[in-house]
């Protein structure tokens, strides 16, 4: 199954609550009483999130952190290479040398096409979409939606 760890998911929304408040410099304990992830996980990912480049820390009596750039300038994708490293469904899918049959894979082009589409869909989802107040998915034209298939 694919699936996103519970730490990259929780960056997003700790990402998400500080693009709502561009103007404000949030500490630990604030973005942990909005989001209501333990401290000590928030203390870790900002730290990563800082680290990937995505938020700055600001230091002194009124402290914490902010965005290091614009909310519209930060994908979705950009949030999880920051904690997870480069997106890849399987180890040859973003770059080869992994894998002892890649060389005889039949799978692998499919794979690299797939890889690419996640990746793609999860870069065009910016940081200021996610913050947006709306009940509706965010809509994006770059992104191809696929009908449900009913049984």
């Amino acid at each position: 199954m694919l699936k996103l760890s519970k730490l990259a998911d929780y960056a997003t929304l700790l990402m998400t609550a500080v693009a709502r408040e561009p103007t404000q410099t949030l500490t630990g304990q604030q973005l942990s009483e909005r989001t209501r992830i333990p401290v000590p996980t928030v203390a870790k990912l900002l730290k990563l999130l800082a680290r990937g480049g995505l938020l700055e820390s600001v230091r002194g009596a009124h402290g914490g952190y902010r965005l290091a750039r614009e909310a519209a300038r930060i994908s979705v994708a950009d949030i999880i290479g920051a904690l997870e490293g480069p997106i890849a469904v399987t180890a040859c899918s973003s770059h080869g040398g992994e894998c002892s049959i890649e060389t005889d894979c039949a799978t692998r082009s499919n794979w690299r096409l797939i890889n690419s589409a996640i990746r793609g869909a999860l870069e065009a989802v910016s940081l200021a979409q996610m913050a947006a107040r709306h009940s509706e998915p965010a809509r994006n034209p770059g992104i191809r939606e696929f009908p449900l298939i009913r049984l």
